[in-house]
């Protein structure tokens, strides 16, 4: 006797709309478009819509920050002999004797001109008499 075999045939499931649709995204996941083509196009405009657009509706909070290059304010001016006269404000000095005030002096002037030497310097006082800066004379070496 002959025995047929029977194997439930299976047709074929009808291409759904939902598998060129995932093959369409797979498609702009892996970038697998050539350039030129309607997809690429579609990319592309994608990217530079977010790109130019996402600014106006998202809050990166990168905003510059505020550096002052020192912390104190620094006038520099030249004295005419080859050297500069240097005005620091009186509030970046908290030193009260002579070889204080000289090191903070130099602490502040050497990161704009580097290695100097002050040859004098002097306060500038308001009309009370407290003392607003000073005038440096410096040297470069």
């Amino acid at each position: 006797m002959e025995r047929a075999k029977a194997s439930p045939a299976i047709p074929r499931a009808p291409s759904l709309p939902m598998n060129s649709i995932w093959r369409t995204i797979r498609g702009y996941i892996l970038w697998s478009y050539e350039r030129g083509s309607l997809h690429y196009d579609v990319m592309v405009t994608l990217i530079l819509l977010f790109v130019f657009l996402s600014p106006n509706w998202i809050n990166f909070k990168d905003k510059p920050i505020e550096r002052v290059p020192h912390q104190t304010g620094v006038v520099i001016q030249p004295d005419g002999g080859g050297g500069f006269i240097y005005q620091i404000e009186a509030s970046a000095l908290s030193a009260s004797d002579e070889a204080g005030l000289r090191r903070q002096m130099l602490a502040i002037i050497e990161p704009i001109t580097g290695a100097a030497a002050i040859s004098k310097y002097e306060p500038v006082k308001d009309k009370s008499g407290h003392v607003q800066s000073y005038k440096v004379w410096v040297q470069k070496e």
